[in-house]
């Protein structure tokens, strides 16, 4: 017999039928109609070749095949119910469950100390995995499970498979050596743009918002350094008069590296 081909809501009538020994307690039991479970062990009999249960007096009997039939179903059933339809709940204290995130160089940095640190405490026996994915990639592991949870600029991660929520607004700033002659509150526009600039050139990354703004406007800077690495950028920029545009959290954080401005 085709499982497939086999209405499988008739096997929790079955079941009830083994159990009561009787059309009218299986309907009360089930919540439907009398002749609904009529016709239910008319289909059964019909799939099975077998009559199932008998009527024998004020009750119905199973038949051989109806009394063989009983544990594997309830095992089945239980099996179903309590494994496969069972409601599970999450215990952040027991669990030890391994997430994997995706997050860049940066969002590590400015993420990951303080989520460490809540999960210590929070869920101790938890494990993280950090990856860093380009955004088709990242699109196709979210899709298929590999990649949990996301954080960060991510603007092709949309549509109905996608659950996504703001977090935050946040500035960009401007870093230089703590001593460069420039780094004083009130420079301008002229300033900034004639001076010479590192700049973090990620794919799918916030600084991309950046540069489409100055794109947008006409502007146009004198680029010393392009790479898609961040964290080389505090060093370089304490030892040079260079300056560098980062997420304002990136500058603070850089901030305690070195002597920045």
């Amino acid at each position: 017999m085709d499982y497939r081909r086999f209405d499988l809501n008739l096997l929790i009538v079955l079941n009830v039928l083994l159990e009561e020994r009787g059309v009218s307690a299986t309907a009360r039991r089930l919540n439907i109609s009398q002749p609904n479970v009529s016709f239910a062990l008319s289909k059964l009999r019909t799939q099975f070749a077998d009559d199932l249960l008998v009527r024998t007096g004020n009750s119905m009997q199973p038949t051989m095949l109806g009394e063989a039939l009983q544990a594997p179903l309830q095992r089945m059933l239980g099996l179903l119910e309590g494994e496969i339809l069972a409601e599970r709940l999450f215990d952040p204290l027991l669990s030890d469950r391994r997430f994997v995130l995706s997050l860049s160089d940066i969002g590590e940095l400015v993420f990951l100390p303080q989520l460490m640190t809540e999960l210590s405490r929070r869920a101790p026996h938890v494990t993280l995995e950090s990856r860093s994915l380009q955004p088709g990639q990242l699109r196709n592991a979210m899709a298929e499970g590999a990649v949990d949870l996301a954080l960060g600029f991510f603007p092709d991660i949309e549509g109905n498979s996608f659950f996504t929520q703001k977090l935050f607004d946040h500035p960009f700033t401007c870093i230089a050596r703590a001593d460069h002659p420039e780094a004083a509150p009130g420079w301008s526009l002229d300033t900034f743009l004639s001076l010479g600039h590192i700049v973090v050139s990620q794919t799918g990354r916030s600084q991309e918002l950046f540069e489409e703004s100055l794109e947008k406007r006409g502007l146009s800077r004198r680029i010393q350094l392009k790479s898609p690495h961040f964290m080389s950028v505090p060093l370089l920029i304490a030892g040079s008069d260079l300056i560098s545009t980062v997420p304002a959290a990136v500058g603070e954080i850089f901030a305690t590296m070195a002597q920045l401005a």
